[in-house]
């Protein structure tokens, strides 16, 4: 079940992102499955049709979903369910929560980019 944390500093459309990109992963969805439409979704997470939307646009960039016109968005049926998932599209939403991370604690993005490089060795 996907749900959205109003308390948390991460955005609506980012834990939809994660949220559904886990379940890909996990196998709780499967390739070939139908995902909600933006407005039933929004609807039933009380957000924007636009945030739900946004997240599907961000999963079909990385690979994971794919919108087919009026027949809904669906996982993709090159995804393999139990493994993880496209590496950029991991890569992003640690990204967006490191950066999430580093806000709340105050840091400058200057500092965060050098904690990054530190880690990368770069």
């Amino acid at each position: 079940m996907l749900r959205i944390d109003p308390a948390s500093a991460e955005p609506p459309f980012a834990q939809l992102h994660d949220q559904i990109l886990t379940q890909v992963a996990d196998g709780t969805l499967t390739p070939g499955d139908r995902l909600p439409t933006v407005r039933r979704l929004a609807g039933d997470l009380g957000i924007a049709p636009n945030t739900v939307a946004r997240a599907y646009r961000e999963l079909e960039a990385d690979g994971v979903l794919e919108g087919r016109g009026r027949a809904g968005t669906f996982v993709k049926s090159t995804v393999t369910a139990g493994k993880t998932a496209p590496a950029v599209a991991s890569a992003r939403a640690a990204a967006m929560r490191y950066a999430e991370a580093t806000r709340s604690l105050g840091l400058a993005p200057a500092e965060a980019l050098a904690l990054v490089r530190q880690a990368l060795g770069t």
